[in-house]
């Protein structure tokens, strides 16, 4: 899927739910191309050297009381010099009333005005998480994402192993389904976020039933639109030839998208309850993100016994 390069300012506007409070005439058309944003602070003292003019502008509560301690004239001024440059938008947090001669001068300039309810750091926050989302790199790849007490496992494996079915299962234990079969996947922040895609989203395909609406029936709490993803599972058919893992000492990752995700490999066969041992991954690579391994504890107690034996 590769990176998305650029947005159309009226898309962010919708997702986020802004106010326009005045539209410029190309406002359909704007583009932001980059998920960088500005406060111009400094270009409300009148400096405009080094502008970044072509990002979204947010006048926070700081740069608003700093602009109404200005006379009028002087608002004017110092509002005219930022307008002039032909950015995407500018933002207000907080509900700001805005004067006349700010309108006056956006539409002059043909610059959309746009205003939000949220103070100024939690809307920046939003903003800049939405942005960098939207500029994220991002692959799709085959697979079930589910959230399991709090972590976001991704299943993996071949044809016919099962996904599916334990997707399914773990379901009807109280699990959220994110998606089934197809995951899209964002990176950013050093994390990777993933979903279904949408004419698919909480719907899954089981082998001799066909397609099942997960949320019409198990509800909408057993189904989510997103999660991070903080482990892989790989399911595959056992190996009698095989020696698999049973300790847990080794740490073992794939890397997605430059992001490395801890990484399972779980053997399946007649009898075993996948479902179950989910769980107890989930469960357990929490307690490692905690800073606990009950694989490291258990050597080392056992080394400190022998120790003491000698």
């Amino acid at each position: 899927m590769g990176k998305q390069t650029s947005v159309k300012l009226k898309d962010v506007v919708e997702i986020l739910g802004l106010e326009i409070v005045h539209k410029s005439t190309d406002y359909d058309e704007v583009i932001l191309q980059s998920p960088d944003i500005n406060r111009p602070g400094l270009q409300l003292t009148g400096y405009l050297e080094e502008f970044p003019y072509k990002r979204l502008q947010i006048i926070g509560s700081v740069e608003y009381t700093y602009l109404t301690s200005l006379d009028n004239r002087m608002q004017y001024e110092r509002f005219r010099g930022i307008l002039s440059y032909k950015m995407p938008a500018i933002l207000f947090s907080y509900n700001a009333g805005l004067p006349k001669d700010i309108l006056d001068l956006a539409d002059y300039y043909d610059i959309t005005i746009l205003r939000s309810k949220l103070p100024t750091t939690k809307l920046t926050s939003i903003i800049s998480q939405e942005l960098e989302y939207i500029f994220a790199d991002r692959t799709q790849i085959h697979g079930e994402l589910l959230e399991v007490f709090g972590v976001g496992v991704l299943i993996r494996g071949e044809s016919s192993v099962g996904k599916s079915e334990t997707a399914l299962d773990l379901v009807n234990r109280g699990h959220r389904l994110v998606a089934d079969d197809v995951v899209e996947m964002a990176a950013y922040d050093n994390k990777l976020v993933g979903q279904a895609p949408e004419n698919i989203r909480h719907y899954t395909e089981i082998r001799g039933l066909g397609i099942v609406d997960v949320r019409r029936l198990y509800g909408t709490g057993s189904v989510k639109v997103s999660t991070d993803i903080d482990l892989v599972i790989e399911l595959e058919h056992w190996r009698e030839d095989y020696e698999y893992d049973r300790l847990g000492l080794d740490e073992h990752y794939t890397e997605i998208l430059n992001v490395q995700i801890p990484k399972i490999l779980i053997p399946v066969r007649a009898g075993r309850n996948l479902a179950m041992i989910i769980e107890v991954a989930a469960m357990n690579q929490r307690e490692k993100s905690m800073g606990y391994n009950a694989a490291k504890v258990m050597t080392d107690n056992l080394f400190k016994n022998s120790d003491n034996d000698n």
